[in-house]
């Protein structure tokens, strides 16, 4: 059985954790403030939001960091090896100083050894918390990253979630459709689609 994390607990991380409690997914939250803080509104949620540690939930196989942009990093730092995990990176860096670069590749020289995913960051927190299911069709997520394999599983839990996953192929090449650079944002970003059923 695979195991789930959400780090970060503000918006984006609540709407996702929304969607695993639509579906009883268990899934573990955390931030920087302690789990008892955010136990109540994990609670809120569903049972299946569980608020840990930040030390307890990066033992989860996937992680969606769902921190500021800014702070990744700190995260990051939790770990010596981010060897076997899944790193699913739904920070968007808009105006950030990136040095040219989309700000998943700066996210991604952080977690050292991990599977990384650029996803679940196009859409608006509201979006994201409300049910992906919309009259026969599903909500979009837009996933790429530079190991094929590492999509896979990912996409097999944004189909759990219920939402429809649409791979862009490599971080710099379709998945830079839905990156800022600097201060301009993919042209992806903020596009609410949905695909019927096959």
């Amino acid at each position: 059985m695979m195991s789930y994390a959400i780090i970060g607990f503000g918006k984006i991380g609540q709407a996702l954790a929304h969607a695993f409690a639509r579906r009883n997914i268990d899934v573990s939250v955390a931030s920087r403030r302690p789990p008892e803080t955010l136990a109540p509104q994990a609670r809120a949620i569903g049972p299946t939001v569980v608020a840990r540690s930040l030390e307890d939930a990066l033992e989860a196989d996937t992680i969606i960091l769902a921190v500021p942009f800014g702070e990744h990093r700190a995260v990051a730092k939790a770990l010596p090896s981010w060897q076997g995990k899944t790193i699913i990176d739904a920070t968007n860096g808009f105006g950030e100083e990136l040095d040219g670069l989309l700000s998943s590749a700066v996210v991604a020289k952080a977690f050292t050894g991990a599977r990384f995913v650029k996803g679940f960051n196009h859409l608006i927190a509201a979006k994201l918390a409300t049910d992906p299911v919309v009259e026969g069709g599903h909500r979009v997520v837009f996933l790429s990253s530079d190991d094929e394999d590492a999509i896979v599983p990912v996409a097999a839990l944004a189909k759990q979630l219920g939402f429809a996953p649409v791979k862009l192929g490599k971080l710099n090449e379709g998945g830079a459709l839905v990156h800022a650079r600097g201060r301009t944002w993919g042209p992806l970003v903020f596009q609410d689609l949905f695909r019927k059923e096959q």
